[in-house]
């Protein structure tokens, strides 16, 4: 209850603060490439229930199309845990790899935490096919609720790949506490704006 509360205070005061920062940011993605400002993504949540994740679109509008038609790049995106390097993807905008190193294409999440989906600190919600990359972890990651920053993100970020960032989150879901999830807040912010762990 203490979480929830924390997290539905925060996250509406961020919004509020950052909401100028959001109305910029949403501007130039519309003008620098077509296609929506927000992108939309099926994610799991607690006890597996899917939700729509929110970010701001890093990538041009047939990003999806381009991975499918290019195997070379496809086997390098499934090498790599579903992802690809940032300086890699040729999926990416220019604008897209300053809002990844940055981290401002999350902000918009923080809706999804107000909305009960996600909270400040924990997991980051998968993409249903990366919950096998779990594997024995799985069951620590549906008991939580995924979150927006975690014990992962500053921990390395990107550089951390599974099965590293599984045992990464389930040590933060048996170890939880209030503490812990304020230092992981307090750690976040410079891990961001120094792009740790960015490839």
């Amino acid at each position: 209850m203490v979480k929830r509360l924390v997290d539905t205070v925060m996250a509406a005061g961020l919004l509020v603060l950052l909401l100028p920062v959001m109305v910029l940011t949403a501007l130039a993605i519309r003008l620098s490439s077509r296609g929506p400002a927000i992108y939309r993504q099926l994610r799991v949540g607690r006890h597996g229930e899917p939700f729509t994740m929110y970010k701001f679109r890093t990538m041009c509008p047939d990003a999806e199309e381009r991975l499918l038609s290019d195997p070379e790049l496809h086997a390098r995106y499934l090498e790599g845990g579903f992802k690809l390097a940032l300086g890699e993807d040729p999926r990416v905008t220019g604008l897209g790899a300053f809002l990844r190193r940055t981290s401002l294409d999350e902000v918009p999440q923080l809706w999804n935490v107000i909305r009960g989906e996600m909270s400040l600190v924990g997991p980051r919600p998968v993409v249903p096919e990366e919950l096998d990359q779990y594997c024995a972890y799985v069951q620590a990651y549906l008991m939580a609720i995924p979150g927006l920053t975690g014990a992962w993100q500053v921990s390395g970020r990107d550089a951390v790949k599974f099965p590293g960032r599984a045992r990464c989150d389930a040590a933060y879901i048996d170890g939880w506490s209030l503490q812990s999830d304020i230092r992981i807040l307090f750690r976040t912010l410079p891990a961001a704006a120094a792009a740790r762990g960015v490839e």
